[in-house]
Parts: C-alpha cells; structure tokens; sequence
C-alpha cells in the first residue's frame, strides 16, 4: 500500500544506491588531504581528478576546464561575479525569469559596482525573445557583456535554444552563461559543439549528493578565484575540497549520462501520463510554461482553477501523501509569489503545482496522485457543469 508519493525531483532527487556505494569507501577508507603529499594525500588526489575527468567527459570538455564547488548557487555567483571583477564586463544581458541565485547575483553587481542590466521580455509561455537578445546585444557597441540565461526554468520546464545564444553571443563578441542545473544529466550537452564561457551544475539534480557542483570555464574567459585560500582547484577555489561529494557527482552524472535515454523515455511518458490523466479529471485544468513545445521532461507545471481550497492545497497534498511544490525550493517557508509566474502573467487567482519527476516514479504514483487531488479539489458535478455552458 502506497503511503507517500515524491513528485519533488526538480528541488532535489534521491540519492541512488550506486552513488552511495561509490562514495562510501571514500568515506571509511580515503580519508587523506588531496593537497597532501604523501601516500594517503596522494591517493585522494587521484580520486578527485578521476571524479573530475569524468565530468568533463559528460560535457565535452577538458579536465583543465571543470572545477568543483558546492553547488549551483555557488557556480551562478562564481561566474557572474567574477566575469565583472576580472574580465571587463560591465552589462548584463538577462530574464526575470531566472533562478532567484542568479538574479540576485546580477542585481548584486548592478548595485554593487554600476554594471547596466538589461532584461529581455518573456512571453506567456516563458521563451526568452531572443530578437530582443539580438537588439541588446547590437546596441551595446564595444560594451563589454554577459549574457546570463538558465538552459530550462526551474519552475516551469521552459527550455531555451543554447545553440541560437552562442551563436548570438559569439557573433557579437559577448560572453555567455548557462545555469544548466536542472539539465545537466537530464539533457546532453557539449561544450564543444555549443560552445559556453560558463556553465553550473550540481549533483543533487541528478540524484547525487547536495552541497556539491561544479562550474565548467572555458579558458577563453579566465578568472580568479570567488572564495580566497589555499591552492586548490588548481588555484580557482579555495578550501579542503569535499572528496566523498565529488566522487558521489561524478558517479551520478556517469550513471545519468550512460542512461539518458531509457530515462527519459520512462520520464517523458510519466509526465504525459499525468498531463492526460489532470485534463481528464479536472474541466478547468491549464499548464504552465511551453508544455507541448520546448520544455523540460522532467517538469510539468499545473494550474488549478480558483477554488476555496487552492491557499492550502500543497499543504493538504503533503497531509495526502503527496509531496511537489508551488515552484523553487529556495523560496519555500512562506510561501510567496512566484516571481517566474509573475514575469509570464499568470492568473494569480489560479493554484500552480509544479510536479517534477524522475526515472524512479511510477503511473501507479500518478493514479495515487490523481486520486488524492480529486478528493481534495471540490468538482462541480454534472448538472452544474452543464448549466455553466
């Protein structure tokens, strides 16, 4: 019997046995400084360079390109931030639809140090007009620019084209950002064929341990470091790095890699699953986001209809057994506007659930689901609805 159902995945993912099997004779065993030179120190070291060959493998890219960090957030401010203090930048081309580290990094350098903002319009779907990307960056002359865009909206599943960016991008002589985290492992990505200044990932989007990511850098765009220290990371960050994290990244993102494509199969035919079973079930059901066009997978962002109910339906999901989200999961707590559902002129008198899966959910899950939400939402009954027409 089904007890709890987790449709969470885009916060974070269960961690895999194979990952924890892999991290954990790191953790008994592996216990030396990988900045040491003995015999303990010298064996960590050559597993966080085996960790490290391995992710850049799953990218395209070099070893010499890939340095570990402890997530996501740390990545996004890593490369906006030091793009302005080291190389030059002083615009910033963007979305208001960006993950809130992201946002907050480039408010924090416009605010900080005088850099000019320049925010593309989104339409109801989410998609970045990149005509607007196409006039920004011809009118900023010899101004030097990032352009900082995620690969897939945390919230709704929105994708952008990576490919037509870097072409823009390197057309006009300007670097280029990804916030990759909600892709990396989900979709295939190369550097080598779409060439990025910067790109984020972290491994618990892909079941793999939190507190750990990664940044790639491409070395056309070199930086010093954001966090000062030692020398590690090749002097790019400083601090003892977190050996059994890194190997368990590197695992999950070689296991997501090697799988992609039975994964996705099984995930895309779970969210088509839940998209037809809502539309049957509920009469005013809409979608968030470009559902039926360039989203991602793995996201399915629902929209309820006003109801007295939709202010505390996550909170009676949750009592069901049944655990998603209203959007981020950094900003839950209080449960607050979302800013991506605000940007693309959203019904704020409807209730959005965004639903996130992976390859360890079921269509039994989904049935629970629907079965849950059906007696938590109050439906009209025939008569009425015929009446309404």
């Amino acid at each position: 019997m089904m007890s709890r159902v987790y449709f969470d995945n885009a916060a974070t993912t269960p961690i895999s046995e194979e990952v924890i099997d892999a991290m954990l004779p790191v953790l008994r065993e592996q216990y030396g400084n990988p900045s040491s030179i003995h015999a303990e120190g010298r064996s960590v070291r050559s597993v966080v360079e085996a960790a490290r060959k391995t992710v850049a493998q799953c990218i395209g890219a070099s070893t010499a390109e890939i340095f570990f960090t402890s997530g996501g957030t740390e990545s996004n401010n890593m490369a906006i931030k030091c793009s302005v203090r080291d190389l030059g930048v002083r615009r910033i081309i963007s979305s208001p639809t960006e993950h809130h580290c992201g946002l907050h990094a480039i408010e924090a350098v416009e605010r900080n140090n005088g850099v000019e903002v320049v925010w593309l319009p989104v339409d109801h779907r989410g998609r970045v007009d990149l005509d607007a990307l196409g006039k920004a960056l011809a009118e900023g002359g010899n101004t030097k620019t990032l352009v900082s865009l995620m690969h897939a909206n945390n919230e709704i599943g929105t994708m952008l084209s990576l490919a037509e960016v870097s072409d823009l991008c390197r057309q006009f002589g300007a670097l280029f950002h990804t916030d990759t985290v909600q892709t990396i492992g989900h979709i295939p990505i190369n550097v080598q064929e779409t060439p990025v200044n910067f790109l984020s990932g972290a491994a618990h989007k892909f079941h793999g341990p939190k507190g750990v990511g990664f940044i790639y850098i491409n070395p056309a765009s070199p930086i010093k470091p954001f966090i000062d220290g030692g020398a590690q990371e090749r002097n790019m960050r400083g601090g003892t790095e977190n050996v059994y994290g890194i190997v368990g990244l590197a695992k999950a993102l070689e296991l997501a890699t090697n799988e992609i494509e039975s994964r996705t199969q099984h995930i895309m035919g779970l969210r088509d699953y839940m998209q037809h079973r809502l539309q049957d079930a509920f009469e005013d059901i809409e979608f968030n986001g470009d559902y039926d066009g360039a989203c991602l997978y793995t996201v399915l962002n629902a929209s309820f209809p006003p109801s007295p109910k939709n202010e505390l339906l996550l909170l009676s999901l949750d009592i069901a057994g049944v655990s998603a989200s209203g959007g981020s999961a950094c900003s839950s707590g209080a449960e607050k506007g979302s800013h991506v559902l605000e940007a693309i002129g959203a019904d704020p008198g409807r209730k959005s659930i965004r639903f996130s899966f992976s390859h360890y959910n079921t269509r039994e899950e989904v049935d629970f689901v629907i079965e849950k939400l059906k007696a938590i939402i109050p439906q009209a009954s025939p008569a009425e609805t015929l009446a309404a027409k």
